[in-house]
């Protein structure tokens, strides 16, 4: 097994029972000890880190040399190392900002039925339950900020 790919099961594995835990179990006190700490993320946020570091120079060259477009996008992701680095990047943020709508919703004390689906809409697709987390956190922000 190559190196790339151990890094791809390390990063999958380790971000698993942060999401079962945010999701299905997220004001239990194990939870807040876990998930509350952001040491919990170090073994994705590693291998991801090993895993980019090395691309870095060609991604700089690339971009610096070239304007973005989808042709260029569908060249870099060419490289199956490429995909598996662009994948461990998707749930890298994913989960960071998963988390941070998690403690969000823990800072308002929001029920499992109001944070269960935007939690899960964060692991599948984070803009959008990121944007739907912030909806539905904001104006209860607002409300604290002024008091």
């Amino acid at each position: 097994m190559e190196l790339i790919e151990i890094l791809f099961w390390i990063s999958n594995i380790s971000i698993l029972p942060l999401w079962i835990l945010m999701i299905g179990f997220p004001t239990n006190d194990y939870t807040k000890k876990i998930v509350g700490n952001p040491l919990c993320l170090l073994p994705m946020l590693i291998a991801y880190s090993i895993a980019v570091i090395p691309i870095i120079p060609n991604l700089i060259k690339t971009f610096a040399t070239q304007m973005p477009t989808p042709e260029l996008v569908i060249e870099l992701f060419d490289d199956e190392n490429t995909r598996i680095i662009g994948w461990l990047h998707f749930i890298a943020l994913d989960t960071l900002g998963g988390r941070w709508i998690w403690t969000r919703f823990q800072s308002q004390s929001a029920p499992l039925i109001k944070s269960a689906p935007i939690l899960f809409l964060c692991m599948m697709a984070a803009p959008l339950g990121i944007l739907l987390g912030l909806m539905l956190t904001y104006e209860k922000t607002i409300e604290n900020s002024t008091n």
